[in-house]
């Protein structure tokens, strides 16, 4: 009776169940979202120590997360296949900090057997798309405050930059926030200024 009962465990049916449980008791299936970092093993992971292949899953992970946490319009210029766009919609709607992390850890395995080289550059010229914009947004707020310090004076000098400007417009905008300065008020009219430049700029 006792050498059937461990034959009966050493079955290859009970083999299988057992490999498809993970440590915590999760049963880990292709269906299932919740998947174990060290369930499976990219082409990449062979010849890597344990360690290795743990932070290179850590660092998918976070790549993942970053991208759950774009804007959809900025989503979209991310090349993710179809099976990683659902998960990565899945993870913007799950509302738990477990199953977040859950999702997220998931989203690391499904990375590691796509083409991650081309989704960490695609993310990395949005990155410094962002970095540009941000470069050019501080040149004009720099620009907004120099014509505000050096007052109608200062028309010529961006008629040039931006010869499609209206010099009355400019003209009126730099004295209304100069007096706003001079007087403490808040700044409606620079606000407006660099609005106008910034329209300028991008024409």
């Amino acid at each position: 009776m006792e050498k059937r009962t461990r034959d009966r465990r050493a079955s290859p049916f009970h083999m299988l169940i057992e490999s498809s449980i993970s440590p915590s008791g999760t049963i880990v299936g292709e269906g299932n979202t919740i998947a174990h970092e060290n369930s499976s093993h990219s082409e990449e992971d062979i010849g890597l120590s344990k360690t290795e292949v743990k932070k290179r899953m850590l660092a998918l992970q976070a790549l993942g997360e970053a991208i759950v946490k774009l804007s959809p319009g900025q989503l979209a210029t991310i090349p993710l296949d179809e099976k990683l766009k659902e998960a990565v919609d899945a993870a913007r709607r799950i509302k738990s900090h477990e199953g977040r992390r859950r999702q997220m850890q998931y989203i690391g395995k499904l990375m590691r057997n796509s083409d991650t080289e081309t989704i960490k550059n695609a993310y990395q010229e949005l990155l410094d798309g962002r970095t540009e914009k941000t470069r050019g947004f501080h040149a004009l707020e720099q620009l907004r405050d120099q014509m505000i310090e050096q007052g109608p004076n200062a028309v010529e000098t961006v008629m040039e930059k931006y010869p499609q400007a209206d010099r009355q417009r400019l003209r009126q905008l730099i004295m209304n926030s100069r007096k706003e300065k001079e007087l403490d008020k808040p700044p409606a009219s620079s606000r407006k200024l660099f609005r106008y430049i910034r329209e300028l700029d991008e024409s």
